[in-house]
């Protein structure tokens, strides 16, 4: 399976470098349309390769998409940390229940229910 999973990462590198390749010619980006940037005085541009355009796309697009994820599942996160808590409450809770009965045993139960302050009658 590992050997499946470097051929993968294999061709997936190749097939990058070939489009980086042909794409290499530069291309210029402007952070505004040309109308906005002379009314506004703001006219930021920057040239890169149209491969870089692209690369930098999907990783902006995967880098959004895990974050917008990761504050989506934040409640089923947060619900089973609750849900742990309450685990570990409840099985603390049965281990006390269990050592006492264990302590009691042995002994007669009139004296146990003495000891823990209970009523009799």
């Amino acid at each position: 399976m590992r050997a499946i999973r470097y051929l993968f990462l294999l061709v997936l590198a190749i097939g990058l470098v070939v489009v980086a390749m042909a794409n290499g010619q530069p291309v210029t980006l402007n952070l505004l349309p040309e109308e906005l940037a002379t009314f506004s005085g703001v006219a930021l541009s920057i040239e890169l390769p149209l491969y870089a355009v692209g690369f930098g796309g999907l990783l902006a697009g995967l880098l959004i998409g895990f974050i917008w994820e990761w504050l989506r599942e934040s409640k089923y996160r947060s619900q089973a940390s609750r849900q742990r808590r309450e685990a570990a409450k409840l099985k603390r809770e049965l281990d006390k229940v269990k050592s006492d009965k264990h302590k009691s045993e042995g002994r007669d139960e009139i004296l146990a229910l003495l000891e823990k302050g209970g009523k009799t009658g």
